[in-house]
């Protein structure tokens, strides 16, 4: 009996709210939603990035980590909360609107095709597109674990720059375009992330991390999730007489093959490099040194991601 109101109330909060209805990506009204703005926030995210990373190996020679406290924590939790809420919203505001389009596309596509190649004509206005406008401005504080990982581990990740500049880039990109292929790249993504960003409250609380790379498995599968997305617009876009915003795919595509390869290479050089080592200590640590060492590495990797 009181399940029902309160589901009730998720729904209409999630995706029946006049906000998220009536919602209309716009150049004037919403955020953040400039080109200049864009690109002023990447430059200013890698300049800081840079000069803190500068200055701690000008004032901090030592090499000692800067205490944070309970603060990566707190971004962790908070990232989860939010990456779920994200994962929820679109869930019901699909739904939604598969449900009141329908009878528009339902001669040319099925409800999974819908998810990956929206019509021709499409608008960035409604639901999925206020999930996709939240989960742009999500990207903003991803962005702090960089001044974590500089602030701990004193390292300047490459990666991590590239990888959080590059997905605002396509994130801004869905909405500039009404791109196809967002509502299950915002879906893969989130569900992700809730993993991955709960898991290292997890750990970050004091409690046991797993034996095994946990967000470096993640980020695997998220990449194998966006490369059979972008297969399945390409073979929709040809079969069933176009999708939405295909050009700015193709620059979506682009991004998305540099993250790859990106990832490919640090891991690689990662996974080499704990090879090496075990190699050359091999004749001198046995049993739980061993187990020590790849615990060791397992949590560079996950913390570097």
């Amino acid at each position: 009996m009181l399940g029902q109101p309160a589901i009730q109330a998720f729904t209409f909060w999630l995706s029946e709210h006049p906000s998220i209805v009536g919602f209309r990506w716009s150049h004037t009204h919403s955020w953040g939603s400039t080109w200049s703005f864009l690109f002023t926030a990447i430059a200013v995210y890698i300049s800081l990035s840079i000069l803190l990373h500068l200055f701690l190996l000008a004032v901090n020679r030592s090499g000692r980590p800067v205490p944070l406290g309970p603060i990566p924590a707190i971004h962790s939790l908070a990232m989860a909360l939010i990456s779920f809420t994200i994962f929820a919203g679109i869930t019901l505001s699909s739904a939604a609107e598969i449900h009141e389009t329908r009878w528009f596309w339902r001669r040319s596509k099925t409800p999974f095709q819908w998810l990956l190649c929206f019509p021709l004509g499409t608008r960035p206005s409604g639901r999925v597109f206020f999930w996709s406008y939240v989960y742009y401005l999500s990207r903003f504080p991803h962005m702090l674990r960089t001044f974590f990982t500089i602030l701990r581990r004193r390292k300047l990740v490459p990666f991590q720059l590239f990888n959080h500049s590059i997905l605002t880039v396509i994130s801004f990109l869905w909405l500039e375009f009404s791109q196809s292929i967002q509502v299950l790249a915002i879906l893969c993504t989130t569900l992700v992330y809730s993993v991955v960003y709960g898991y290292r409250f997890w750990t970050a609380v004091g409690l046991p991390g797993a034996c095994f790379p946990v967000v470096v498995n993640c980020q695997i599968a998220l990449l194998g999730c966006n490369v059979a997305c972008h297969v399945g617009v390409l073979m929709l876009h040809f079969m069933k007489g176009g999708c939405n915003g295909i050009g700015a795919w193709v620059i979506n595509s682009v991004l998305n093959g540099v993250i790859l390869l990106a990832f490919l290479n640090f891991y690689i050089r990662i996974h080499l490099g704990f090879f090496n080592k075990k190699g050359k200590g091999r004749g001198v640590s046995s049993g739980a040194g061993g187990g020590d060492t790849a615990a060791k590495s397992v949590g560079v990797k996950d913390k570097e991601l």
